[in-house]
């Protein structure tokens, strides 16, 4: 049973004489029962011809008998399916069946040869060849191919920004009709192309991955593009129109995006579309072209601490002028047995805060954060990460990872809040020009809260906007070794640059341990001691 109603007959004849396919038929009735487009096109396609070419139906609509319920009598009641082989499923009425019909409805039923083999003038062949049990093969095979860990997907459709204006010359045809029989056909009203694709798609693609569900969220996406090459200038008139909705953009290839169309579409008068765009649209000789499957996965959260060990290792690849300075960097240690046990395509690393290439990182760690890209294997369990951590370990004797785990999108922001309030703890081994006793720098031991004026050092001075940052030295320790050395206890406000406070850094931070011991000083190792973040969750070892 098709459920469409006798409003919908001169929709129904006005576009299947225009070239849509049964599928649109149905959108542009504004059909929403999914089942109805699950049926072959072919058969949807012979029950639409019975409806609009069904007699007694007709004559029921225009005079029922004296006895007939209210039911009958009701233009909106839902025409069922017609007995088996009846004579008005041919392609063309007989001569007395078509003198019935008035002379336009009469012409659109005899224009319905030949239009099973027909490529529909709006979906441009989605919603026929390009939509059933063959292409949810190739959708399956795909998906596998790529041997993604997936418990639901959801199906994506990418569309030809010209069916958008395929759409609107076919509702401009029928709207004038459909307004003179005081109906209202409103275009939002309309299926869209995408949902029709789904709902017939979404069984069959489940069908093909052994009953996977493919719903309307989860975490891995499976895309299916088509593109129609033959009608890419359907959209070239807007620009000259509705100028101001195509502005170029760095990232895409083209002007015409399905949203500019639309939205050029939402401005544009009848008068001024119907000048430039025929309607109903031409007919086109060929199908869209279905695009490669393109798969992807949400990405992965990972978050831990690490310690650095050694005085030559960068935070992050060192490159200066397109060359390699070191060979690693903490990054890319901690990131390669992630990538392979993720196996994804990518990542972005992040930390609370970083150091220096010459400083070390002691304690329990820094908190770092990583964002895998579209990794085709989502989860690992508790004993598996254990593993990974263990692997990172062995890998190198210059790092060591600690509380490895998987964490959510939204607790990566813990790591960054707090940014400035947090507090940092160093060792920084001091030297100084003039020899020094043990009572000779005591008195640092007593200074607290000690606010520093500093102007952006001069070594990075190249990265960072030149700026006076205040910040606090919460408290110092000394431990004298020799008479022009000490080691250097510091807690402070993150962000501090510790080096540029020993050495001064040309007065460019104010006050400075040279001003304070009176004589030069300046640093020779400095290690970070702890970064104060309660996070991640500490795992017990």
């Amino acid at each position: 049973m098709l459920p469409l109603k006798e409003k919908d007959k001169p929709i129904v004849q006005k576009l299947l004489s225009a070239g849509c396919c049964a599928r649109c038929v149905l959108r542009f009735c504004c059909v929403n029962v999914q089942a109805a487009y699950r049926q072959p096109q072919q058969e949807t396609l012979k029950k639409l011809k019975a409806f609009i070419t069904d007699t007694e139906n007709s004559k029921c609509h225009g005079s029922a008998p004296p006895d007939s319920t209210d039911e009958n009598k009701s233009h909106d009641a839902v025409v069922s399916e017609t007995p088996e082989d009846p004579p008005s499923k041919r392609a063309k009425l007989e001569p007395s069946a078509a003198a019935a019909q008035p002379e336009e409805d009469a012409a659109a039923v005899v224009d319905l040869k030949d239009d099973e083999s027909r490529v529909c003038v709006v979906c441009l062949g989605i919603l026929q060849e390009l939509c059933g049990p063959v292409q949810a093969v190739k959708i399956a095979e795909a998906v596998k191919a790529k041997s993604y860990e997936f418990d639901t997907l959801v199906l994506s459709v990418s569309l030809p920004a010209q069916l958008c204006v395929r759409e609107h010359s076919c509702w401009l045809h029928v709207k004038k009709e459909v307004r003179e029989k005081g109906l209202v056909l409103d275009k939002d009203d309309v299926i869209q192309v995408k949902e029709a694709f789904k709902w017939i798609m979404q069984g069959l693609v489940a069908k093909e991955l052994g009953g996977v569900a493919v719903v309307t969220k989860s975490a891995f996406e499976v895309g299916v593009e088509f593109t129609h090459p033959q009608s890419d200038t359907d959209c070239h008139f807007l620009a000259t129109t509705c100028p101001d909705c195509f502005k170029p953009t760095k990232n895409k290839q083209s002007v015409f995006t399905r949203m500019a169309v639309v939205k050029a579409l939402e401005k544009i008068s009848d008068t001024k579309f119907l000048k430039h765009y025929p309607c109903p649209p031409t007919q086109p000789t060929s199908s869209c072209i279905s695009q490669d499957i393109q798969c992807l996965h949400v990405s992965v959260f990972i978050a831990g601490r690490y310690n650095k060990f050694c005085r030559s290792l960068p935070q992050t690849p060192w490159v200066i002028d397109g060359e390699r300075r070191m060979e690693s960097s903490v990054e890319e240690l901690i990131a390669a047995p992630i990538l392979s046990a993720f196996r994804a395509d990518g990542f972005n690393f992040s930390s609370s805060g970083r150091e220096d290439v010459d400083v070390r990182t002691l304690g329990n760690g820094r908190p770092f954060a990583m964002e895998l890209l579209n990794p085709h294997r989502s989860r690992l369990n508790k004993v598996e990460m254990k593993e990974l951590q263990e692997t990172i370990n062995k890998s190198s004797d210059k790092i060591r990872v600690r509380d490895l785990q998987i964490v959510t999108r939204d607790a990566m922001s813990r790591m960054k809040e707090g940014e400035e309030e947090k507090t940092k703890s160093y060792t920084a081994l001091v030297w100084t020009q003039k020899p020094i006793q043990t009572e000779d720098i005591a008195f640092i031991d007593d200074i607290k809260e000690l606010t520093l004026d500093q102007k952006t050092p001069l070594r990075v001075l190249h990265r960072r906007a030149l700026a006076i940052r205040q910040r606090v030295i919460h408290s110092m320790c000394t431990r004298f070794l020799d008479p022009h050395h000490f080691y250097l206890g510091l807690k402070t406000q993150a962000g501090t640059y510790i080096k540029e406070f020993v050495h001064g850094d040309f007065g460019r931070t104010k006050p400075n341990l040279c001003q304070l011991l009176k004589m030069d000083t300046d640093i020779l190792e400095l290690d970070v001691e702890s970064v104060d973040v309660d996070w991640p969750p500490a795992i017990p070892e």
